[in-house]
């Protein structure tokens, strides 16, 4: 946090605006703020392992050893604990209830919160590794911008996937039935476990959900031609941006799959109304 908070002193430092009160103080660092760059979060991330690794060595204290330190903090009970229980999981590849469970052992009264908690269970889902591809992270992501952005306004670029009309790639990609334009690549959709099917839709009639259990959408990324679409509005249609022809809806609250799992927030274009695109390699 301390370096995050660096950058904006910096920025501030550097303005030519005059602040001449704390609302404008605080729109300037609610500005700056949203546009920090992903990779700036990312190296800081990427390098609390070495940094770590930096202060034991500092201190004498060789791998191995049975020597423990812990991060200072002021109040030492929910940032510094959720630090230390980060690297005891990267260190001795725990999940995180046993590594938790491990600091407790050591320093009873240590308390990491619920967003931490999330964060951390988060952390063992990725492998105790910074995945910013996956599908996992990015559903994370997307479910902290209501949080963020309660008015949908200013919502960072970077949270929106390239537009593959507007690059190449040899990745597959996913285009309109109707006209063909491209909408969004593999790399983008953000998959799901299975719902239970029928049983999910319990408030609807029975009928109306039968045979096997299936997904009849893809819950993608916001793809760069929905900006304009998404902001400022809780939910929508979605349609194709060259021949507007339906593709399917978002909510920002979330929605239901045809499998019957909940989505939060929910990006749906229908597989009817899509077509994937691949790739061959010919060898001559």
């Amino acid at each position: 946090m301390e370096h995050l908070w660096d950058v904006v002193e910096r920025e501030i430092c550097i303005m030519d605006v005059q602040l001449t009160n704390l609302q404008q103080l605080r729109d300037a660092i609610m500005s700056i703020w949203t546009k920090i760059c992903e990779e700036c979060f990312q190296h800081l991330v990427e390098s609390m392992l070495r940094r770590i690794k930096a202060v034991l060595k500092a201190k004498g204290v060789q791998p191995g050893t049975s020597k423990v330190y812990l991060i200072k903090w002021p109040a030492g009970r929910s940032r510094s604990a959720t630090i230390i229980t980060a690297y005891i999981m990267k260190r001795y590849q725990l999940g995180f209830t046993e590594a938790y469970h491990r600091l407790k052992t050591v320093k009873q009264d240590v308390q990491v919160n619920l967003g931490f908690e999330e964060q951390l269970c988060l952390y063992e889902a990725l492998l105790c590794e910074v995945d910013t591809s996956s599908p996992l992270y990015k559903q994370y992501r997307l479910t902290k911008v209501m949080e963020k952005y309660p008015e949908l306004q200013h919502i960072p670029r970077e949270l929106f996937a390239a537009d593959p009309a507007h690059s190449s790639s040899s990745e597959a990609s996913y285009r309109c039935r109707k006209c063909r334009r491209a909408l969004f690549r593999g790399s983008s959709i953000l998959s799901h476990p299975v719902g239970e099917g029928a049983p999910a839709f319990g408030h609807r009639k029975s009928s109306d959900r039968t045979g096997e259990v299936q997904c009849t959408s893809y819950f993608i990324e916001p793809v760069q031609w929905m900006e304009q679409v998404l902001l400022r509005v809780m939910d929508g249609q979605l349609l194709c941006p060259k021949c507007s022809s339906k593709l399917g809806s978002f909510s920002w609250c979330g929605d239901q799959c045809s499998c019957g799992r909940w989505v939060t927030p929910a990006f749906q274009l229908h597989r009817n109304r899509v077509d994937e695109i691949r790739q061959l390699n010919v060898q001559k």
